[in-house]
């Protein structure tokens, strides 16, 4: 009976075995609808498809087979297209209507060209995922796609050129769950969240960058029950983030306000959203403090709140936040200490709390448990970071940004523990130390080292740098130049005791395969002649060696480097002419030659340099005129020749120099400052340094070089007037003349230069009276036109009274306050319009005038046709004659009846 058992077991296992293997074998048979097939071949052929990823679709094959293609393997019916990031482009087809049972349709991360998104999607109905995003579709958002009621997840996000007038076409998405509308444009629309709030189903909403103006801070009340997500980052909210999502405090784990113009407080609301896991409000205008309430939000990981006005202390209860990862405070106002509860964030991978007021010792207590730690930035603050010197610290940091605070004056020892540090910024952090013999080594694996602006000391000829940007400006290092290895992008070791030749730094064996962009040994001791091996160096945009003892010629070679951007060479011993290959520099935005022995005449080729935005000649011998050609410079804003032997006129087509004419908006005008400069990542910058004089003074201009508008043509030879056609350089900030030989007036026009600050055309000949446009320069803040032959009363005006006697004197005929000289009534009257007089005044002046020329006009007419003819003359006085009779004779009768009057009415 047991074996029968076991042999019906076996029977029936058999059966059902083979039962299944038919169905199955049944149903992979069943193939790809043929409607389905040719509706597709039709659509392919409407595509361009660059990567062939579309390739399997071929009318020999069945489309149940084909790439990126769902079918129902019992119906044979398409149900599903994932083209995401396939390259695809040209048109949609409308044959996609005939795929009368697909549910899902993926074009996302292609590019349609800006073409509109096809209005015959909002007729496929059975559509409950349509993925439209990162596809370059343009135009009106078709209202159409409203008519997809069974649709669930709908993304049209990144599409920067979609647009849409109201949100009254999402109203019938009765069933959607996610959508995604970031980057199109919906400005105009205010009521888009009563509208949004209809959907009980939502729980992602994604609508970032979409110019939304109104997050309806006065509704009381929103029915996102189900909402899980809501992104809003970058609109234009300029008002109060609302009290309603005190609504979502079971649901909302997502919400992103940031970059928007959200004002005032936090409301208690946002420290009640109970299962919140991220929080961003950076970059907004909010205010208060930080309430201890945020200890609340125990299932946050990431709070990003940079770049605010939040003032009072960090509050000890962000110690209660065990799931933080991400900590951004940096860029507010906050004060007091850092709290020692932070120390408790053992989940806690970036802190940045730098650009604040916070001050206070930082040690060893602050970091117990921190040992997921890989981001730290406390720089730009009052904090001392006071730990000891054989601290060993529980995390391994991948960025250290501690600059402007202090960490000295010791070297930080515990920098040895960490062997994962890619970026290293301990600029002015008062470090008054040697730097220890392993550091040069432990650096061999770090991209960025910035340790300027301290007092390091330690001698560098033997060591070897790797690091792709270093910093080690403004410090105490001493001994010959370091060798670079081929990584090494950026070394600044300006502003040091650097000693040697300088082409035994450039022309070694081992610098000969640099990749070097930025070297700058500025202010150093660095002797010798420059060399000849420039062909090394072909990466070259920015040179810096001015302020050494650098002697010799500039040579041929250095015409060699076609990258060159900015060549620093002033304050030198260099002598000899410009080399004639510098003009196959054509990318150079900055030449700075001054200070040296260099002579003969400034070259008219350098006009061909087209990209020169600064030229720096000043204090050498260069003899011969200005060259015409520098009026080709359309983009110079610094034209610095002073301190030189030149002569000739001042060419008067500097008038062509654009960029002295037209008003730069700021951002062009900070690009040019990056274009000098360069920026590169995290702070690590390198910013071109020029000295200049342009108030009297020399001053260092970094940040602001691209702000500065100058001529100084000071301290030469020139002769003739200043070229009237100067005053149509009306953006130019500082002009300075002085100690030359000009003649003549200053332009009447000069006061239209409104942008002037600084004007100095002392210790010449100028003639003639100070011009009354002077006076409307309100921006004038110093002023030198003394040792001239100028004339006459000085204008009275807003600005020319609160300078000095000194911007004056040397001008015997010149009058008037500030000079102690007062002017007489003959002085004044020398003045071509007196002050004050008004348009009125002029007006009736020139009507008396007018008026006494008439007269005269009139009067010898009529009086010299009489004297000249004799009939005219006997009938005239004969006229007159017969008058004067028939006058004395009515004068008489009518006396004669007045009297008898009066004697009636006394009888």
């Amino acid at each position: 009976m047991g074996a029968s058992f076991v042999a019906h077991v076996l029977f029936l296992l058999w059966f059902f075995a083979t039962t299944f293997s038919f169905f199955c074998k049944a149903e992979s048979n069943v193939t790809c609808n043929e409607k389905d097939k040719q509706a597709l071949l039709n659509f392919k052929q409407g595509l361009s498809d660059p990567s062939k990823n579309l390739s399997s679709w071929s009318d020999q094959e069945d489309c149940s087979r084909w790439d990126r293609v769902v079918y129902d393997n019992k119906t044979g019916r398409v149900t599903e297209l994932h083209l995401s990031d396939s390259r695809l482009g040209g048109e949609i087809s409308g044959s996609l209507l005939q795929l009368e049972h697909l549910n899902l349709l993926d074009l996302s991360g292609n590019d349609f060209n800006c073409t509109p998104i096809p209005t015959f999607l909002g007729s496929m109905a059975s559509l409950t995922h349509l993925d439209l995003g990162y596809s370059n579709f343009s135009g009106h958002i078709p209202h159409q796609l409203g008519n997809l009621s069974n649709l669930r997840h709908l993304n049209l996000g990144g599409n920067y050129y979609l647009y849409a007038d109201n949100f009254h076409w999402i109203s019938n998405l009765s069933s959607i769950q996610y959508l995604d509308l970031s980057n199109s444009k919906h400005q105009s629309e205010v009521g888009w969240l009563q509208i949004m709030s209809m959907f009980p189903s939502l729980s992602m909403l994604f609508a970032s960058d979409c110019e939304l103006v109104n997050l309806n801070p006065s509704l009381g009340f929103v029915n996102f029950t189900s909402l899980q997500y809501l992104d809003l980052f970058n609109n234009l909210f300029s008002h109060e983030i609302p009290n309603w999502f005190s609504n979502l405090t079971t649901s909302l784990l997502y919400l992103d306000l940031a970059r928007n113009y959200l004002r005032g407080e936090i409301p208690t609301s946002i420290f009640n959203l109970q299962k919140l896991d991220s929080l961003f409000l950076y970059s907004n205008k909010i205010i208060g403090k930080i309430p201890e309430s945020l200890g609340q939000l125990k299932h946050l990981t990431y709070l990003n709140m940079l770049d605010n006005s939040f003032s009072g202390p960090i509050p000890s209860s962000i110690g209660n936040l065990s799931y933080l990862e991400g900590l951004w405070l940096s860029e507010n106002q906050l004060n007091g200490t850092i709290p020692k509860t932070i120390g408790l964030l053992s989940n806690l991978e970036y802190l940045f709390v730098g650009d604040n007021f916070l001050t206070g010792t930082v040690d060893e207590g602050h970091f117990t448990k921190l040992s997921k730690l890989e981001y730290l930035d406390i720089s730009h603050t009052h904090l001392f970071f006071n730990v000891k010197s054989n601290w060993v610290p529980p995390f391994q940091l991948t960025t250290i940004t501690m600059s402007s605070c202090k960490i000295g004056p010791n070297f930080p020892m515990w920098l040895q523990t960490q062997r994962s540090v890619r970026h290293l910024l301990l600029s002015k952090s008062e470090i008054s130390d040697k730097a220890p013999g392993w550091f040069w080594n432990w650096t061999s694996n770090i991209k960025i080292i910035d340790l300027s602006d301290n007092q390091i000391e330690g001698d560098v000829s033997e060591i070897v740098l790797n690091s792709h940007f270093i910093n080690l400006r403004s410090n105490h290092f001493k001994g010959q130049m370091p060798q670079l290895s081929t990584n090494v992008q950026e070394l600044n070791i300006a502003n040091n005791s650097i000693s040697g030749p300088i082409s035994s730094f450039m022309c070694q064996k081992m610098n000969r395969k640099n990749q070097v962009m930025v070297l700058d040994a500025s202010n150093n001791l660095l002797t010798g002649a420059l060399p000849h091996c420039w062909k090394y160096w072909q990466s070259l945009t920015h040179l810096d060696l001015g302020s050494n003892d650098i002697s010799g010629r500039i040579p041929y070679s250095l015409g060699s480097l076609v990258a060159l951007q900015s060549l620093h060479l002033q304050n030198n011993s260099i002598s000899g002419d410009i080399p004639s290959s510098l003009k196959k520099c054509s990318n150079l935005s900055l030449i700075d030659i001054g200070e040296n022995l260099l002579s003969g005449a400034i070259p008219p080729w350098i006009g061909e340099m087209t990209n020169l935005t600064i030229l720096r000649l000043t204090s050498n011998g260069f003899k011969g005129h200005i060259p015409l050609q520098i009026c080709q410079l359309s983009s110079l804003i610094v034209l610095d020749l002073a301190n030189n032997s030149l002569s000739g006129h001042i060419p008067n087509c500097l008038k062509n120099i654009s960029a002295m004419t037209i008003p730069t908006p700021r951002f062009e005008a900070q690009y040019s400052y990056d274009y000098l400069g360069g920026l590169y990542y995290y702070g690590g910058t390198y910013l071109e340094n020029l000295k200049l004089v342009p108030k009297g003074l020399e001053l260092e201009y970094e940040e602001n070089l691209g702000f500065v508008k100058m001529i100084d043509l000071s301290s030469n030879n020139l002769s003739g007037s200043i070229p009237s056609e100067i005053s149509v350089l009306s953006e130019l900030c500082f002009l300075n003349l002085s100690r030359n030989q000009l003649i003549g007036k200053i332009p009447e026009k000069i006061g239209i230069m409104k942008k002037l600050e600084s004007i100095d055309l002392s210790q010449n000949h100028l003639s003639g009276e100070i011009p009354l446009s002077l006076s409307s320069l309100t921006f004038l803040s110093r002023l030198n036109l003394s040792y001239n032959n100028l004339s006459g009363k000085i204008p009275l005006g807003s600005q020319l009274q609160t300078f000095d006697a000194f911007s004056y004197i040397g001008n015997p005929q010149l009058c008037g306050n500030p000079l102690p000289k007062n002017c007489t009534i003959g002085e004044e009257s020398q003045n071509r319009t007196p002050i004050g007089k008004t348009e009125e005044d002029s007006n009736n002046s020139n009507f008396y005038i007018g008026m006494g020329v008439g007269f005269a006009v009139g009067f010898w007419t009529v009086c010299g046709v009489l004297f000249f003819n004799r009939t005219w003359r006997h009938a005239y006085f004969k006229f007159f004659d017969d008058m004067k009779d028939c006058i004395y004779v009515a004068t008489v009768l009518n006396v004669n009846w007045l009297l008898e009057k009066l004697r009636s009415c006394h009888l």
